[in-house]
């Protein structure tokens, strides 16, 4: 097999992949969002990496947005929105946060592989994204992998999460140009 092979093999896997997206959990997510009066992005390892471009992305639309852990990331109030990706919803410090997201009266939207998980339970909205990994706790969907550990999962993240942004821009009669007038210039 050559890179271009597995290159080929994880296209198709993510193709595959998007028959199991549900168009009702996506489109509350995308209703959470802009309703949100400040939006709080949160996610560990991969996942946290795929969250953070994520939080970039609505930073471009203008909506008010920081990434949990970022010195600039302010105080929660009534009527924010936590946000986070977590394929397992299981990891420690996320369970920690939904707990606290939610005494402040904060909603959350999970993204995550286990719709059974410690945060979903917690979670006002949840989307379940495919995926596989050994971190899974309860079954997730009926699928299997060529790829190692969750990166099946933490792609289709990033494409999901940029369908999202782009379902944004329409709602929101953003386009590519005023989005980039907001992209660093410090850089």
């Amino acid at each position: 097999m050559s890179v271009r092979d597995n290159t080929k093999r994880i296209l198709e896997e993510l193709q595959r992949n998007t028959a199991y997206l549900d168009d009702t959990q996506l489109s509350e997510a995308a209703d959470e969002i802009p309703k949100a009066g400040h939006i709080f992005t949160a996610g560990a390892g991969r996942s946290g990496l795929m969250i953070k471009a994520f939080t970039n992305r609505l930073m471009h639309l203008g909506l008010s947005v920081s990434n949990v852990g970022e010195i600039t990331s302010p105080h929660t109030k009534a009527g924010d929105l936590l946000l986070i990706g977590s394929g397992s919803g299981e990891t420690d410090s996320l369970i920690s946060m939904a707990r606290k997201a939610a005494a402040a009266h904060v909603r959350i939207l999970l993204f995550t592989m286990d719709g059974a998980s410690s945060i979903a339970k917690m979670a006002d909205t949840v989307v379940v994204l495919p995926g596989v990994s050994p971190k899974t706790v309860h079954q997730g969907l009926p699928i299997a992998s060529v790829q190692p550990m969750g990166s099946a999962y933490e792609q289709m993240n990033l494409i999901v999460y940029d369908a999202i942004i782009m379902e944004l821009m329409d709602r929101m009669g953003e386009n590519a140009e005023e989005m980039f007038a907001r992209h660093a210039d410090l850089e």
